[in-house]
């Protein structure tokens, strides 16, 4: 029986004709110097960390191209698909610096290594690839060979590409440990993505949102948020107001859900039934969604306010105060009404918020989650379903107005019977 020889042409995606842009960095405010910026895709969950100073590459995939290379260059991997272990073959057409990334199907960066690599042939050993599908790609100054990898193993790990051959010196370059001089980072991008940039200098964290549609250089303005007890917050820009783009954390008390007031101030951390401050922040609930309090409790001892801004500093950051229910108006009018409100501050996904997530883009960068409350009837509720903030401004010495969001409607709504001795979460705006 005659044998035959039947070759797979594995396909990946090349950028032809496409318009790339390239985005850097600069920051003012209470710092000029940007450390490091985080990126995220909120279309398709693609992250990556960068340097300050380094150029973010966004690459757009209009076309493919068949990367069987016939030439002396390429990239053979073998066998393919990877159970366990498999070995790659490099063959670059010219020496020198390289970088070899890994992303998944999302463009999601999954490891990158940075090399030198000889013109000659150099092997690797590729392992802890989980089932899926991958693309590697390594490009260095004048040549970009891509090629991708399928594992049906059952179990994966760390993925780890090690050199088995000589001629390669290698540094692992996490984007989130990355330092030194200017480099340019690809990352694959689709126009129209909603991308959202978190921006750090020291103890400043300053986020915004943009749609890439040219070259451009992102301005990050720094502004000092920092609590009574020493907990820094990201803030974003939404319109004309400044927002603390986190729940408050500020914690100078604690008390199980069973105790409630309307007069005197009390704290709470959800699924915490006890008294002990450092217990309490200790807890992932703490960590992840804040502090709820009562309405005296985020008041701080002020009286009722209606006006913009409010002039209540409450339990807020030196420099910030609590928003009144006209200042939570201004933002859903800026966003379009209070119907889509919700879903444009609304984290996206589930890693958080559980199913169905109604209208959540994000877009924003408000980045709601759902701490849930405390009620009034000394039960905490509704964890991964909800979440609200209190306003400055009292409807009569029982209620405040508040505004929040549910999981499966993208409204933010606003209401003026809020229990003052409920919990709720806490969001400052700039003074």
């Amino acid at each position: 029986m005659k044998k035959i020889s039947v070759t797979i042409l594995f396909c990946i995606t090349l950028t032809v004709n496409a318009q790339n842009y390239r985005i850097s960095f600069e920051g003012t405010g209470e710092s000029t110097t940007v450390n490091s910026v985080r990126v995220e895709n909120l279309n398709s969950g693609a992250t990556l960390t960068l340097n300050g100073n380094d150029i973010l590459h966004l690459t757009q995939a209009t076309d493919i191209y068949s990367v069987e290379n016939k030439n002396s260059s390429g990239i053979k991997i073998y066998p393919n698909p990877i159970n366990e272990n498999s070995l790659m073959e490099i063959n670059v057409p010219v020496a020198g610096e390289a970088v070899l990334t890994v992303f998944d199907l999302t463009g999601r960066q999954l490891f990158q290594k940075q090399n030198y690599l000889e013109k000659n042939g150099i092997e690797f050993t590729l392992s802890g690839f989980k089932y899926g599908l991958y693309l590697i790609s390594v490009k260095g100054s004048n040549y970009h060979l891509s090629k991708q990898l399928l594992s049906v193993a059952k179990q994966g790990g760390t993925i780890s590409i090690e050199k088995e051959g000589d001629g390669i010196s290698s540094v692992v370059r996490k984007k989130s440990e990355s330092k030194g001089a200017e480099g340019t980072i690809d990352m694959p991008y689709t126009n129209g993505n909603v991308l959202k940039f978190t921006g750090i200098s020291g103890n400043y964290s300053t986020v915004i949102t943009d749609i890439p549609g040219a070259d451009k250089t992102l301005v990050f303005t720094f502004i000092a948020c920092t609590d009574g007890d020493a907990n820094n917050y990201p803030v974003v820009k939404i319109g004309t107001q400044t927002w603390m783009a986190e729940n408050l954390k500020y914690l100078p008390a604690v008390v199980g859900p069973g105790t409630g007031s309307s007069k005197t101030p009390y704290y709470y951390v959800y699924g915490y039934d006890g008294t002990v401050v450092a217990t309490a922040k200790a807890t992932a609930n703490y960590t992840t969604y804040g502090v709820l309090y009562n309405w005296p409790a985020a008041m701080a001892g002020s009286a009722s306010s209606t006006a913009n801004p409010s002039g209540v500093k409450g339990v807020c950051p030196t420099g910030w105060h609590l928003p009144s229910n006209a200042e939570w108006t201004e933002l859903v009018d800026y966003l379009g009404g209070a119907s889509v409100a919700g879903g444009k501050l609304k984290e996206i996904g589930t890693t958080h918020w559980v199913i169905p997530i109604v209208g959540a883009t994000n877009e924003t960068g408000f980045t709601a989650l759902p701490g849930g409350v405390r009620l009034v009837n000394g039960n905490f509720l509704n964890i991964g379903n909800s979440t609200g903030w209190w306003s400055t401004t009292e409807s009569d010495a029982t209620y405040a107005w508040y505004h929040g969001i549910l999981t499966n409607s993208s409204a933010l709504n606003s209401s003026s019977y809020g229990y003052k001795r409920g919990g709720m979460s806490v969001r400052c705006v700039r003074d």
